[in-house]
């Protein structure tokens, strides 16, 4: 019954973990920032330079993944009160992620190398499958509709509508536009789905070993 427990409580860990770590990629992927600041001409709804830019990404970013730095500010770019809520809410987001990073990653090491021990990877073939699924459901249906999807995402995380950022008041929003966004699902779903594959290739793999 325990060994039964454990192998659940381990495998929930595995997915979270993966899926943390994709968020984490994800959401410190300046290089995609940098990409689209050429790609989505967004210096032309800004006198900053791309250099100007960066440095204004790289603060907000600083504020969103540092538990210390409790004030956002901006170099560039002034902030509403319902704009800097939404960051905090933003900001609190990335925490839980990190926490739940951290926090799965040592039963993950223990159960895997449980299951290696006991030439059971195989066990993990067949759950991540599944799991590979769920994102491919959740990516079609982004495809489909990505503003009603964008709107909803939004919906189910936060609790007010601080998120429609108005240009007026927050400019950042204008350079901040839905296509990023879109573009960082992309590479979520893309990770996850590579991680997600992971488990199942060593599995096979652990298989074919043992016959």
């Amino acid at each position: 019954m325990k060994s039964k427990w454990f192998d659940k409580i381990g495998l929930v860990c595995l997915i979270v973990a993966l899926l943390t770590l994709a968020i984490t990629l994800t959401i410190n992927a300046r290089w995609l920032y940098r990409f689209d600041i050429m790609h989505l001409n967004l210096l032309d709804y800004t006198t900053l330079s791309d250099k100007e830019l960066l440095h204004n990404f790289d603060q907000l970013m600083q504020y969103l993944n540092t538990p210390w730095i409790h004030n956002l500010k901006l170099d560039d770019f002034p902030l509403s009160a319902s704009g800097a809520l939404h960051f905090y809410e933003v900001k609190r987001l990335f925490l839980l992620n990190y926490g739940l990073l951290i926090v799965t990653v040592v039963p993950n090491v223990f159960y895997v190398r449980r299951l290696i021990k006991q030439k059971r990877l195989w066990t993990l073939i067949q759950p991540f499958k599944l799991a590979m699924v769920v994102p491919i459901v959740i990516a079609f249906l982004m495809a489909v509709n990505f503003d009603q999807f964008f709107i909803t995402f939004h919906g189910l995380f936060f609790n007010n509508d601080a998120w429609i950022f108005n240009p007026a008041t927050d400019p950042i929003i204008n350079v901040l536009p839905e296509t990023f966004f879109l573009h960082c699902f992309i590479l979520f779903f893309i990770l996850l789905e590579i991680f997600y594959f992971l488990p199942i290739y060593f599995g096979k793999r652990a298989l074919k070993k043992e016959q």
